[in-house]
């Protein structure tokens, strides 16, 4: 089971080149709890977590957690079911991303990712709009999974008529 906690993760895209410029995460009651922002101009990132904070050298493209979702979603819809195996640059560390075979949800033919280290599944519809269809994320509380909707219908508004 599931503790109670609410994470609130704030992520910049750079729209060129689908990297972050920027990460935060927090409970979104005030200030986050970790932030990293990636100053191209400086060539530094800059990370906070509570109170400790460090600078480093920025060399290469990052990715969040968010956006490391959207480019993936980027590279599906690009090479047409992504590449077979590619990496990622986090602040943590490098990932690994492997293709997984082409699976269906809800009707739909999707690609799938394996992420290491984290051990998370990732599957985008193949085609447009390319959603991101399912998420499962291990956690030290049991994995979670996120899975896509169909779009909600909403109710008809009823019609009035007004008498003249």
């Amino acid at each position: 089971m599931l503790p109670e906690i609410r994470r609130v993760q704030t992520s910049r895209l750079h729209p060129r080149h689908r990297s972050s410029l920027g990460y935060a995460e927090g409970d979104g009651r005030g200030r986050p709890s970790f932030e990293v922002n990636f100053d191209r101009k400086a060539g530094l990132i800059h990370l906070r977590q509570g109170r400790d904070e460090a600078s480093s050298p920025l060399t290469t493209e990052y990715h969040d957690p968010v956006s490391l979702l959207l480019w993936l979603r980027w590279l599906t819809a690009q090479e047409g079911g992504g590449p077979e195996r590619t990496y990622a640059q986090l602040t943590g560390g490098r990932v690994l991303i492997q293709r997984l075979p082409d699976t269906e949800l809800g009707g739909v033919t999707c690609s799938g990712y394996f992420l290491r280290p984290g051990n998370a599944y990732v599957y985008i519809e193949q085609d447009e709009p390319w959603r991101l269809m399912r998420l499962i994320q291990p956690t030290d509380f049991g994995p979670v999974e996120a899975n896509a909707q169909g779009a909600a219908r909403r109710p008809t508004p009823e019609r009035r008529r007004r008498r003249v």
